[in-house]
């Protein structure tokens, strides 16, 4: 099951921009090492999964990992073959925005060697370029 709230205020909501940096969650605050977005967009729930799985893996029960955000955003989609008009479509599917700077991932209890592998493997999941950081490396 993807990534979603289990409650919100409103059922849909707009679009809204990208415009901006991240305004928090730009340093490391619990791991060692994590994955931080160049790029502006939308990281869908599968997207964050796949991840995470693929971190978990890379790891194989060692090490520690910290999801630093949630796709609290609904995205919806009329159905195929449907003509414009009779209002907004039901709800698709869930999305975080992401915004450059932003920490994705954390990871703890492991080498630098293990923690880029994996972080590069979650990184093949995703649609935006992302960098590998340390703590020393974020201002």
């Amino acid at each position: 099951m993807a990534l979603q709230p289990r409650k919100t205020k409103y059922r849909k909501r707009q679009k809204g921009s990208f415009r901006g940096l991240a305004k928090a969650g730009y340093l490391l605050s619990f791991g060692d090492f994590g994955m931080q977005v160049l790029e502006r967009g939308w990281i869908t729930g599968r997207q964050i999964e796949a991840c995470r799985v693929a971190i978990n893996r890379a790891f194989a029960r060692k090490g520690k990992v910290w999801i630093r955000f949630f796709p609290d955003k609904p995205v919806s989609k009329k159905p195929a073959e449907t003509r414009m008009g009779k209002g907004k479509g039901a709800v698709d599917h869930w999305v975080a925005v992401v915004r450059p700077g932003l920490i994705l991932f954390e990871v703890g209890n492991v080498t630098r060697e293990e923690a880029q592998r994996a972080l590069r493997l979650a990184a093949a999941k995703l649609p935006l370029k992302t960098k590998f950081v340390d703590r020393v490396e974020v201002v």
